[in-house]
């Protein structure tokens, strides 16, 4: 490892969209939790095919048998995508009492590892009236990381004990910020909360991320100056009626200022068309699914828009999400390579599993375009920290990971 390297552990690391653009931004991780099976043999197919993976340490199991003491002091971001399904609009909305609630283990991770950033990502439904409550919780924990829960102690009353607390604790100063995506160059209207958290000694405040992209520049290169359509190589159409007031809002004279939102269209150009149930001879993971339908409320992502939220589902195609509207108002499945262009991996990352299980994994990821701008912003934080310590690096004697035997026998028995 390069003494010059900031080091991160990710916590859910799924098919790596959270961890692929927090390496991008200049991390370099030293351990990957994730116990979905499927998600780790993606992850261990790229590791020696892309560049910014190819030392990625992987852990396969249960993040609560994962012991972060051995690493303490000695990395410089945690992040994670907890499991959003507690939070979801789509899901059963138990929140905290869900069973696959695993901000807990996020507490812990922080206690253990006393990391300078935490980087946290999960859906929009934590937002809602109902989870305010939980969502102060997981702030007021991670702003007091040194104050946990005792022994059978709920949720509601050890957030009684951290507000009646005096003192920062390990880290004070922590934020969230709602983005959608599609703002940061992602081509997909994807709605998601990052909660960015630094530790008190480094006197740094969260500044939300301003958006880079925008609507409204779309507009203005559809329908006032035309030239998102001689980009790709096409005549432009009619302007549709229900846009026309909207262009009015719109200065004739001076572009906006922000860049346009990135369109199905740009994601998908130089894709052949997939073919069903044929694997593409040149392209990974481009096969064609049939069986796509439209129905009322879901009827697929226009070509000329950014695309609808990808979303999991049990099974990787819930509903009629996930599909791609055709001109003549048609829906077709997005192949396995489409999706991850809407998430914009790199081309050359591979997923494992049957079709579904890789929409599922694709469905849960963060967009690795969308990482790296979180991740971006928060090393820049660090880099002019007032009360910076030096970054953290591993022992010179070891320039790739940590020693296994520095793991606990029951780490190591849980990973192997």
């Amino acid at each position: 490892m390069r003494r010059d390297k900031q080091t991160c552990i990710e916590l859910f690391t799924g098919a790596g969209g959270l961890a692929l653009g927090v390496a991008r931004a200049g991390f370099e991780h030293v351990a990957l939790v994730e116990w979905d099976h499927d998600a780790c043999e993606t992850l261990r197919a790229n590791m020696g095919r892309v560049e910014d993976m190819k030392h990625w340490q992987l852990f396969e199991g249960d993040v609560r048998d994962f012991d972060f003491r051995p690493y303490a002091d000695r990395v410089t971001l945690l992040a994670a995508g907890a499991p959003c399904q507690p939070f979801s609009l789509g899901g059963k909305h138990k929140g905290a009492s869900d069973h696959r609630n695993m901000f807990p283990e996020v507490f812990r991770a922080v206690r253990e590892l006393r990391p300078q950033a935490v980087l946290l990502e999960n859906v929009k439904g934590l937002l809602r009236e109902a989870f305010a409550p939980y969502l102060e919780y997981i702030l007021l924990q991670l702003s007091k990381p040194d104050l946990p829960p005792k022994p059978r102690e709920d949720w509601r009353s050890h957030k009684l004990r951290l507000q009646r607390a005096d003192g920062g604790g390990l880290r004070d100063s922590v934020a969230h910020q709602l983005v959608n995506c599609a703002d940061f160059g992602v081509p997909q209207r994807r709605e998601r909360v990052f909660i960015v958290g630094f530790r008190s000694d480094l006197d740094i405040s969260w500044r939300e991320l301003p958006a880079a992209h925008s609507y409204e520049a779309l507009l203005y290169a559809q329908w006032i100056d035309g030239s998102y359509w001689r980009e790709h190589g096409m005549k432009k159409p009619r302007t549709p009626d229900q846009l026309r007031s909207r262009l009015l809002s719109i200065d004739l004279m001076f572009p906006p200022s922000a860049k346009r939102w990135s369109t199905v269209r740009d994601a998908l150009g130089g894709l052949p068309p997939p073919v069903d149930l044929k694997e593409s001879p040149r392209v990974l993971n481009h096969v064609g699914n049939p069986g796509a339908r439209a129905y009322p409320g879901h009827t697929g992502s226009p070509y000329d828009l950014p695309a609808k939220t990808l979303k999991a589902g049990d099974h990787g195609v819930p509903g009629g999400e996930n599909t791609l509207q055709s001109e003549d108002h048609s829906v077709r499945y997005f192949s396995v390579r489409e999706a991850a262009r809407l998430q914009t991996f790199p081309d050359e990352y591979e997923f494992k599993g049957p079709w579904s299980e890789c929409l599922r994994q694709l469905g849960n990821a963060v967009p690795v375009r969308m990482a790296q701008a979180m991740a971006s912003a928060v090393k820049s934080g660090l880099r002019v920290a007032p009360g910076r310590k030096p970054w953290v690096s591993l022992p010179a004697e070891d320039d790739n990971a940590l020693d296994a035997r520095e793991l606990t026998g029951a780490q190591s028995a849980a990973f192997g």
